[in-house]
């Protein structure tokens, strides 16, 4: 892992010299926030050495570097699922390689189900805490102590200053948006009822197919994150709703603008 990363590392540094302070992975319809970066430099993922390549339509498949909201940024246009038959490692190698060109804090977002019933489709929950039903986790095997410890600790998974801050750059912009826990899950089948029930059982507010490992690689390696989900359907008790990507992704776009704002914002304040 860690020869794979200084591999990757080189070539990336071989194209340009940009030290980003944020890295930013763009999910489910969210790949547009791309299009308010002021792009210093594009690379495609089939280009990069031994990254994976995005199969999942919404997803586009690079990685940018340049400005957004005053900082500079390094994000992924498209991002890559477990579903998709990568393993944990694959999935959160880019986490990795963004760590190893010096980023300080990751910026997650995701397309997910909600189960919280005051919530409905096109809302944005700022994520507070997770959930991890994944069945593999990519802090497992052979611990390299470069890239963090054996154990790391996860009570503060997701910044509790960008959460406030968040939350307060939407209420002084009369945004209503929500806070809560995500729950991580293998996918690709959405949800069952009785899933849906359980997941909010146990405590959660939102469900998707991604975020969960990234966030652990990120704190693995002792950065913060901030994560936001946009609901873009429904597992409440009587309201499970039939749902296609394609509806997930038209949901998406449409609350996309309020989170774009919120992350800009964020940037410029922090």
């Amino acid at each position: 892992m860690y020869n794979k990363i200084q591999t990757t590392t080189d070539f990336i540094r071989s194209k340009t010299d940009f030290t980003p302070q944020i890295g930013i992975v763009l999910g489910s319809g969210l790949g547009n926030l791309g299009n308010q970066i002021e792009i210093v430099l594009s690379i495609p993922y089939s280009d990069i050495p031994n990254f994976p390549v995005s199969t999942v339509k919404g997803h586009q498949g690079r990685l940018i570097f340049g400005i957004l909201g005053e900082k500079k940024v390094v994000a992924m246009q498209g991002r890559f699922h477990f579903y998709e038959g990568y393993n944990m490692q694959e999935v959160s190698f880019p986490i990795r390689i963004m760590i190893a060109l010096g980023i300080e804090l990751l910026v997650l977002s995701n397309a997910a189900g909600g189960m919280n019933p005051d919530f409905k489709v096109g809302d944005i929950m700022i994520i507070n805490d997770h959930i991890n039903l994944f069945p593999d986790n990519p802090l497992m095997g052979a611990n390299d102590e470069r890239l963090g410890p054996r154990f790391p600790d996860m009570s503060e998974v997701y910044d509790k200053k960008l959460v406030n801050l968040a939350m307060q750059i939407a209420t002084e912009h009369q945004l209503k948006i929500h806070q809560g826990v995500y729950v991580g899950t293998s996918g690709p089948a959405f949800e069952t009822p009785a899933e849906y029930r359980y997941f909010r059982i146990i405590g959660g507010d939102t469900v998707g197919m991604s975020t969960v490992p990234e966030a652990m690689v990120a704190r693995h390696a002792g950065i913060p994150c901030f994560a936001a989900s946009i609901v873009t359907d429904l597992g409440i008790a009587g309201l499970v709703e039939t749902v296609s990507h394609e509806e997930v992704l038209e949901a998406a776009q449409n609350a996309e603008p309020q989170l774009t704002y919120i992350i800009t914002e964020l940037f410029k304040r922090i």
